[in-house]
Order: C-alpha cells, then sequence, then structure tokens
C-alpha cells in the first residue's frame, strides 16, 4: 500500500515592519502609510503603530520572485494601489477591499518605479529591463511599451497634466516622452554619474534630478501657454534652471516635493534627508533683487578702489532682474536618522499648525519613523519599532505548549503568539544565538555572544540576571528531559566556542528588594573538548549528549551520567552546524556547512544515508515528535521536509527572501517555525490535506523542466536593438498563463469545428430521412460552437490577450476571424471583439494580404465593425450628455461648486499649509507693522 503524508503550509509570516527593497507611499486617503514587507504590503496606522490591512498575493510561485520592490498610489477619489515585484510582475489592488483586482505582467525583470497619472486612470513603470510599459488602469491591460533606455529605469514623473512622461536611467540621460504620439520629444545629459530621482513640482513648472554628482540640477518645464518662442527650441519641453551644491557627499537616493510645493526633500543613500524651502515667485524676486543691490554694491567699491590705478580696470556691466536657482531653493535643515535610509514619503494631507508638512521614512533595519518639519526643526513624533527585530533572527524557541514562541536577534529578545503573530514583550539583551524555555514557561534562557547566559522573566519582559558561563559564544542551550522524554527541573547544558560543555541546574534564590524568590542557575559540571563546541543535543530519554566539534567535523556522543565517550560520528567534510535525536533514539540527523544530511544509527553508530540536502549550508535540523520525519533549513532559503526512514524529500517548503537561520517544531508537530536573515518569522501549519510521494516528485520535475524552458527563453533569445531616438513596443510579454490560453483557445476552435460538422451531418441525414437523435458534445456543456469558442476567449484576462493572439497560428487566426461577424452582434461583446479584430489584423496583416479567400471575410467585417462601433460610440456620447445635464440640475440646486469640487478643495488645501507656514505669518506681521508705523509718519 502506497503511504500517505500530511501535507504542511504557510499559515502566517510576521515581524516585518518594512523590507529595504522597496519605497514607502501614502494611501489615496493620506491618512495611512503603505510599506512593503517582503512580498506582502502593510497598510500601517503611525498613530497606533499598528497594521490596519495586508496586501498578500495569492499565488503558488516562490515568494522571493514576489518581493514588493516599488509602491504607488493613486489621487485621492480613486482607492487604486499598485505594487510591482522582482519577477516584473505588477499587482492592482483596491486599498479599502484589500483584494488584488489585476496582475499586469510585461516586464522581463524587476519593476524599479510606478507612477499613476494626475486622473489615475494610467499606470506608468519602469523597470530593470530598461524599458517603460504605460498601463490602463480602468482596462486592466498593457497600452505601450517605450524603449529607449540603456539602463535600469530609476524614476519618472508625469508632467503636462499627464500627457508627457520624464524618465531617468542609470544611462545618465533624461528622457521626455510624449504619449500621445508615443515617441521621445527630447534626450537631455550632462550628468557625470547614474541619476537615481527625479520630480516635478506640483504645478508642473520646474523638475529637479539628483544623482551621485555633487549638486542638484533643475530644469524649466515648457508650458502650453505663455512661454516666448525666442527662449525656447521648438521641440524642447525641459530648459536647464541652474544648479545647487548639496550637503552631503553619498549619492541622491529620493527627491520629492511635498503636495504644496514648498518644500522639497533630498534623501541621500545614507542617514541623511537634505530639506529645501521653495520660495514662491514674490519671495524668490525679492531675495533676486538683494542679490543684484549686493553685487551693485560690491563693483561699486571695486570701482572706487581702482580709480587711483592708471590703466584702470574693466568693470562688469551690472547683473539683469534674472531670478535664479539659488533665489528659488535654500536649505532648511538637514534630517538625520539613526539608520541608513531606504526611501521616504510625504504626507499628503494639510499639515498640522506651526509645522510646514510631515515627512515619513523607512529605515534599513526594520524600522518606520514619522517627522514634523516646521521652520526652526524636524521633530521625530511617530515610530513603529516594536513589531519586528532590527536585525537577523538567529533563534526561535517554541514552549512546550505551543503558545509562546521566544525569538532572539543582536540586541533584543521578542515573546510572540505564534497564532496571531503578535510580539508579546520586548525585552533589551546582548546578542543572542540560542535560547529554550525554562519548565513552567515563567523563565527563558538566552546565550549571547559574548559568553553571557541571561535569565529572563517572561511574565514581566525583563532579564533579572546575566551569569558569565562561558569565554566565548554560546552556541546552544539544551534542557535535559527525563526518562520518559518530559522537560521538568533536570537542569539544562550550554556548549561555547571556548571549548566547555557546561552543565548547568535550576536554584531559587532570595534577591534583595524582591518579596518573592527568583530563578538562578549554577554550574554542577563540565566537559572539556579538544575543540570548539559548534552544536549539541540532548537524548530524549536522557541517556546521551552529542556534541559537534568545529576542527574535526566530529560528532562525539557521551553518555549523560558518566560523561564517557559512546560513540564518534565521522564522515562530514565541513563543520556540523545543527543535529537532533528522535523521540526513540534510534536516529541521529547532522546538518553541515558541506550541505549534506547525514542520517545515523544512535545504536553503534553506523552512517544509513548520506543526503544531498541543500544548496547551500545546512542551519538546523529537527525531528517531528514521535516520528522519523525530519526538517531542515538552509542558507538557500528552503525549508525541506524528509523521510528518514526511506531517505526521501517529501516537501519543499519555499517563502524566505534571504538565509534560513532557525526552525522550531511544536511538540505535537502541527506547525513548525522558521526565522531568517530577511528579519521575517513565518509558521507552517499541518493541513488534512494528504500527499503521495510519486506525485510530489512529478510535480517537482514538471518545475524543473517548465523553469529550464523559461531560462532557454530567455538565454538564447536574440538582443533587441533600440535605436537612440527610442521606439515602441507591444506592453505584454509571454508566459506560462498566454501558453495556456493559447493552447485553450485552439482546442476550442478544433472542438467546435468538429461538432459543426457533426450538426451538418445530422441536417444531411435528417433531409434523406435517415436522421435519429442528436446527441451534444457534453464537453461544449450545452452551448452552441460559436459561445464554446467565445466562452474561450472572454476567459482570458484582458492584459494576457494581446500576447495570446499573438501565438496562435495564421490558420486558427482565421478560423477565429470568421466567428467574429456573429460576435459583434452581442450587444456586451462589441469592445472584445473589436481587440481581437484589431490585433489578429495587425499581426497576420502580410497574410491576409496574400491570401484571396480572405479578403470577403475582411470587407464583410469591415461593414459590420463599423456600424456596430458607430451605435457603441452614440450610446457613450448620450449617457456622457445626461451625465453633464444631471450634474448641471446639480450645480443649481446645490450652492456648492460642484464642477470645480476637487480643484477648490485643493486651494483649500494649500491656503491652509501656507497659513501654517510660521515664516510667512512673521513675514506678514512684519509688513503690518511697517505699514502702520508708515501710517502713524503720514498722519504726523
Amino acid at each position: 500500500m502506497v503511504k500517505a503524508y500530511l501535507r504542511y503550509e504557510p499559515a502566517i509570516s510576521f515581524g516585518v515592519i518594512a523590507s529595504p527593497d522597496g519605497n514607502i507611499t501614502y494611501d489615496p486617503s493620506g491618512r495611512h502609510l503603505l510599506a512593503p514587507a517582503l512580498e506582502k504590503i502593510s497598510l500601517w496606522d503611525l498613530k497606533k503603530g499598528l497594521s490596519t490591512k495586508t496586501f498578500s498575493p495569492s499565488t503558488s510561485r516562490a515568494s522571493h520572485a514576489l518581493a514588493v520592490t516599488s509602491v504607488a498610489s493613486s489621487s485621492s477619489p480613486s482607492t487604486s494601489i499598485a505594487s510591482g515585484h522582482a519577477d516584473g510582475s505588477i499587482r492592482l489592488w483596491d486599498c479599502e477591499r484589500g483584494t488584488c483586482e489585476a496582475t499586469l505582467n510585461g516586464h522581463k525583470s524587476a519593476v524599479t518605479v510606478l507612477q499613476y497619472n494626475p486622473a489615475g486612470s494610467f499606470l506608468a513603470s519602469g523597470g530593470k529591463d530598461c524599458d517603460i510599459i504605460i498601463w490602463d488602469v480602468i482596462g486592466e491591460a498593457g497600452l505601450f511599451r517605450l524603449r529607449g533606455h540603456r539602463d535600469q529605469v530609476t524614476d519618472l514623473v508625469f508632467i503636462d497634466s499627464g500627457k508627457k512622461l520624464v524618465t531617468c536611467s542609470k544611462d545618465k540621460f533624461l528622457r521626455v516622452w510624449d504619449l500621445e504620439t508615443q515617441h521621445c520629444l527630447q534626450i537631455v545629459g550632462g550628468h557625470r554619474s547614474e541619476i537615481w530621482s527625479l520630480d516635478a513640482d506640483p504645478k508642473g513648472r520646474l523638475l529637479v534630478c539628483g544623482s551621485a554628482d555633487p549638486e542638484l540640477r533643475f530644469y524649466h518645464i515648457r508650458q502650453e501657454a505663455g512661454e516666448e518662442a525666442e527662449n525656447w527650441s521648438k521641440w524642447d519641453v525641459l530648459k536647464p534652471f541652474g544648479e545647487i551644491q548639496r550637503q552631503g557627499k553619498d549619492r541622491v537616493a529620493t527627491l520629492r516635493f511635498n503636495n504644496s510645493g514648498s518644500l522639497l526633500a533630498c534623501q541621500v543613500a545614507g542617514r541623511t534627508v537634505e530639506i529645501y524651502r521653495v520660495l514662491d515667485e514674490t519671495e524668490a524676486v525679492r531675495k533676486a533683487k538683494r542679490r543684484i543691490n549686493r553685487k551693485k554694491k560690491d563693483k561699486s567699491l571695486a570701482k572706487e578702489s581702482t580709480e587711483g590705478d592708471l590703466n584702470g580696470t574693466i568693470v562688469d556691466p551690472v547683473p539683469s532682474m534674472e531670478v535664479m536657482v539659488s533665489d528659488v531653493f535654500k536649505v532648511l535643515h538637514v534630517l538625520r536618522a539613526s539608520k541608513k535610509i531606504v526611501s521616504i514619503a510625504f504626507s499628503p494631507l494639510p499639515s498640522p499648525k506651526d509645522s510646514l508638512a510631515s515627512l515619513s521614512l523607512s529605515l534599513n533595519n526594520n524600522m518606520l519613523e514619522t517627522y514634523l518639519i516646521d521652520a526652526n526643526k524636524a521633530s521625530k513624533v511617530y515610530s513603529i519599532e516594536l513589531p519586528g527585530h532590527r536585525s537577523v533572527i538567529r533563534s526561535v524557541t517554541l514552549n512546550p505548549e505551543g503558545n509562546l514562541l521566544l525569538s532572539t536577534s543582536h540586541n533584543a529578545v521578542k515573546i510572540w503568539n505564534p497564532s496571531t503573530g503578535m510580539c508579546l514583550r520586548t525585552i533589551e539583551s546582548g546578542y543572542g544565538l540560542c535560547s529554550a524555555f525554562v519548565p513552567g514557561n515563567r523563565y527563558a534562557l538566552v546565550g549571547t555572544r559574548t559568553g553571557s547566559l541571561e535569565i529572563v522573566d517572561v511574565g514581566s519582559g525583563t532579564t533579572i540576571e546575566g551569569v558569565e558561563a562561558h569565554t566565548g559564544q554560546i552556541k546552544s542551550i539544551v534542557p535535559i528531559p527525563d526518562e520518559d522524554g518530559s522537560v521538568s527541573g533536570n537542569g539544562f547544558v550550554t556548549g561555547a566556542d571556548d571549548n566547555d560543555v557546561k552543565f548547568w541546574e535550576y536554584q531559587l534564590v532570595q534577591r534583595p528588594g524582591h518579596d518573592s524568590k527568583q530563578l538562578s542557575v549554577t554550574n554542577v559540571r563540565t566537559l572539556k573538548m579538544d575543540d570548539s563546541v559548534v552544536s549539541l543535543c540532548v537524548s530524549p530519554d536522557g541517556k546521551y549528549v552529542a556534541v559537534a566539534l568545529l576542527g574535526d567535523n566530529k560528532v562525539k556522543v557521551f553518555y549523560l551520567d558518566t560523561l564517557k565517550l559512546f560513540l564518534s560520528l565521522h564522515g562530514h567534510s565541513l563543520p556540523v552546524f545543527c543535529m537532533d535525536i528522535s523521540s526513540d533514539g534510534d536516529l541521529i540527523v547532522t546538518g553541515s556547512a558541506d550541505k549534506t544530511l547525514k542520517i545515523w544509527g544512535l545504536d553503534f553508530g553506523d552512517i544509513h544515508k548520506t543526503i544531498f540536502a541543500h544548496a547551500d549550508s545546512v542551519m538546523d535540523v529537527k525531528f517531528v515528535k514521535n516520528t522519523h520525519y525530519v526538517f531542515s533549513v538552509g542558507k538557500d532559503r528552503l525549508v525541506k521536509y524528509w523521510d528518514a526512514d526511506k531517505f526521501e524529500l517529501l516537501l519543499t517548503l519555499e517563502g524566505h527572501h534571504a538565509e534560513i537561520w532557525c526552525l522550531t517544531v511544536s511538540s505535537r508537530g502541527d506547525f513548525i517555525v522558521t526565522g531568517s536573515h530577511d528579519r521575517s518569522i513565518r509558521r507552517w501549519d499541518r493541513t488534512e490535506e494528504p500527499f503521495f510521494l510519486e506525485e510530489e516528485k512529478e510535480k517537482r520535475l514538471e518545475e524543473m523542466f517548465e523553469s529550464d524552458l523559461d531560462n532557454a527563453d530567455n538565454r538564447y533569445a536574440p538582443p533587441e536593438s533600440v535605436p537612440e531616438e527610442g521606439s515602441v513596443g507591444i506592453a505584454g510579454k509571454k508566459t506560462k498563463e498566454t501558453v495556456t490560453a493559447t493552447d485553450a483557445i485552439i482546442d476550442a476552435i478544433d472542438t467546435a469545428e468538429e461538432e459543426t460538422k457533426r450538426i451538418e451531418q445530422q441536417k444531411e441525414e435528417e433531409r434523406n430521412g435517415k436522421g435519429g437523435v442528436f446527441q451534444p458534445n457534453v464537453l461544449m456543456r450545452g452551448m452552441s460552437p460559436s459561445e464554446y469558442v467565445l466562452h474561450s476567449v472572454s476567459s482570458v484576462p484582458t492584459n494576457d490577450l494581446e500576447q495570446t493572439l499573438l501565438a496562435l497560428p495564421f490558420s486558427d487566426a482565421l478560423k477565429l476571424m470568421s466567428y467574429l461577424k456573429e460576435w459583434a452582434l452581442i450587444p456586451g461583446q462589441v469592445e472584445l471583439v473589436s481587440r481581437i479584430c484589431t490585433g489578429l489584423v495587425q499581426i497576420h496583416h502580410n497574410q491576409l494580404s496574400a491570401t484571396p479567400s480572405a479578403r470577403p471575410l475582411l470587407t464583410t467585417l469591415k461593414d459590420t465593425f463599423y456600424q456596430r462601433v458607430k451605435d457603441c460610440k452614440d450610446t457613450i456620447g448620450f449617457n456622457l450628455a445626461a451625465m453633464d445635464y444631471i450634474k448641471e440640475l446639480l450645480v443649481m440646486k446645490s450652492d456648492a461648486p460642484f464642477r470645480d469640487a476637487d480643484a477648490k478643495l485643493k486651494e483649500i488645501r494649500m491656503l491652509l499649509s501656507q497659513r501654517a507656514d510660521p515664516t510667512q505669518v512673521t513675514e506678514r506681521r512684519k509688513k503690518k507693522r511697517q505699514k502702520t508705523s508708515a501710517e502713524t509718519q503720514i498722519k504726523a
């Protein structure tokens, strides 16, 4: 009989506040902050410090390929947000419902930047594949691809009310694209290094870009009207305005204007953000006048000093009245964070009283900070740091009941609820490398890098004692079980790289200042080893202790009571990092830096099997209690599930984005928990779904075959030559889904053709008087041949339709076109049929022109489509006119300016932000005082 196993599946992941791969941004309402958390997006309430919602993709693909690399949100009336991922896909989310509305595939590598147009109807994306793709958010389809950059696209921004797009790249050039004509209008050079960011002010008059150069470059943006012809070239959209020297030496990472355009933030690839004040036109002209007056004075003094010179001196003419960049931008603050800054985002809501703006930062140590910026200082108001560790998670431990989880990092110990992922306690500590719960769950032990053993009170969240246990790093803490396998107060064993294995006992002591006795530990025995201890474990019956040594790569097994050598296991070529003994004491499994697992018999020390387990070092291994099933984790980011009796791989669990350092299994084996270098903790639950070994093997072979096919396509694809002025391409890309959809359409066409022949044959037999009862094809589910093909075509996602038709052979394309006339008569299918027809004509234009039999079909389609599309256009025009009429009625009934409500709201917000500006308030007061004093003098 074939043995069945129970499947383990990902349950929850927690511990990540903001991952360093993507940018942060505010949601459409402006009240919450969106932060990438590996493959998910978290919506944070900054005041409460809680994640109110999580956007997680539902897919079977490896989650490290879905790491969020960029996030964008649309303007306020819409609730749409977009996320770009490491595999090149883009997902559109509904922020209120938290659901994924569409998945767009177009980029061949990671998406680096996303930006909505001002209306929120289009989305522009740039990627590492050097391409820019414009997407229709409403139609959930790609419009076109813009090619021209020679390196990764780093940033982009819409200008001219969304009609034009400015992009920057690592190729040191800016490009201006006209989205209506789909071509490159202007290429701007001048940078000496890679351009990393750009932004345009809200009024659309100035554009700033930054690179590794020591200055920021500013450009005037050409307006539709009001520009003098002699100042601009005929086709230029950007004209240099000037440069400003930056304060720091690191390269620019992000440039952003706030919503009112009064501030510019320049985040560098370090710990600082330079905040510039943007003066309005009146202030800039006043500053320019003061600068010119100073120059006049300096020149007059220089002229007076050279009057005695016989030869004389040529004095420069008086500078003209022209506003420079330095007159518009001035440094307000240099904000310094505690760690390296990953990205920044201004709050779109009006700033509080007596402040200019609110700026949020994401740091590379898994933190979010928000600063309030005023005229005098930038003060921190919110910080989110408790729900995650600041660095790598080195150990995770479950208590026997499985309701508490302890994790250690470089400066803190955290207690979690493993079922919800909620952080219960955060305790400051040293760099914890290992940990264990004390029986009773009131205390926990933490072994640190400095060799101290810290005793933690779980209830109060404090460290009650630090014992100097070893002189080197403590690598393992293992409780000593009873003979029946249960853990009671028998003490524990520690191993460190000072060559000592120490045995400890618990004791209760009365400390001064405390009413009750508290836990302490005392060393009772010490086992001296010849080399550093890397790992150790104790058999479940408390009979043996196994010690892994660094130098000779051996595992030595000792009797626990006498500490005499029982077995010496040698076979690994590199140090053994982890090991575990099965519940019945028959097997011991060891994992090593040589990427192998070795399964040994504990009775004679014979090796049962050597398994090449991981693509990198094996970091932890654990038996499931009362079984011979083994879990192993490694630096290859994988969790693997093994049968130690059959020496077979059962499951491979993918999810972590970096090396996995630690693993723990619940006492019942119903779930496991892993901790990783990506700062995430993941729980994997055992389900009731059975699986069989052969099926899993076939599934793994299919996945390997498909991945090899994808790699082969990319490896042997000829490099595309892009002209200097740029080019336009198809937005989508070929994927497994498009190939599957093409096969489904071909199958539907063939099935429908066979059914049509059967129907005609049945009619012929009926005419001859031989017809019987017609049995329709059950696969068509009662649909006619035309309806069956239409159902197959309409099930293709909108974004994949173009690529699906592109893979369709010409013979099948002709058959598909023969159904279009009938489909065009269906009112709701005119748009789909029009897309299919235009797509097929564009793809197979040459073949259709050379095929005489296709001409009558095309002539018929031309007449039919013209009338049907005209009817649809008339219907839409009628509805638009009706909506305009309703709008006019509402305007007449209400005093509110319905038509300009959005513009009025923005104007009111800008006025509020200007009123809240303390510098402008003081200037207005000064003007008022001067005016009053002048009036007083006149009266006098």
